[in-house]
């Protein structure tokens, strides 16, 4: 795929999901700064949004602070905890609304996640939107058929500098 310095992208960060992989792949927490380098690419970025789980204790709001002095606009949803001890967080549907909305104002949009519930968002924007679609993951927890589907793919499992 060819990236251009004028195309108007935005970046959309599944940030549960990856923080999960990068943790149960090598042990190590992701290098969000880098990703969002890597996935810019020297193009226009519009809009960067990191999608986090809010827990009671708040232990994590030190890292939501450093993900918004990297450049992001840190969206917030608490952690449901059911009766029976479940719990339950993620923001499926929510970036797919965003990600919908921002359609009409950019050229690419970065879905930074492996999660094969992005599959019909994917081919929404391609086919009904005309956006360009990235996907930027670890291979090894990705969907193969996420992976299938986007226009590029970026492997974070390829370098190391996106993981501290």
């Amino acid at each position: 795929m060819i990236k251009h310095k004028e195309q108007r992208i935005g970046v959309l960060v599944d940030v549960s999901n990856m923080y999960h992989s990068a943790k149960n792949l090598f042990g190590k927490r992701v290098d969000y700064k880098e990703v969002l380098s890597q996935a810019v690419a020297g193009r226009k970025l519009i809009r960067a949004i990191a999608y986090v789980i809010k827990t009671e204790s708040e232990e994590e709001m030190p890292f939501f602070e450093a993900l918004s002095q990297q450049g992001f606009e840190v969206k917030m949803k608490d952690l449901q905890i059911f009766a029976g001890g479940a719990k339950k967080a993620d923001w499926d549907v929510g970036i797919s609304v965003d990600a919908i909305k921002l359609s009409e104002k950019l050229d690419v949009i970065i879905l930074v996640t492996g999660d094969g519930d992005y599959l019909p968002l994917v081919s929404y924007l391609q086919n009904t939107k005309g956006c360009l679609v990235e996907v930027v993951a670890f291979r090894q927890t990705a969907s193969s058929k996420l992976v299938e589907e986007a226009d590029d793919f970026t492997n974070l499992s390829d370098n190391r500098k996106f993981l501290r």
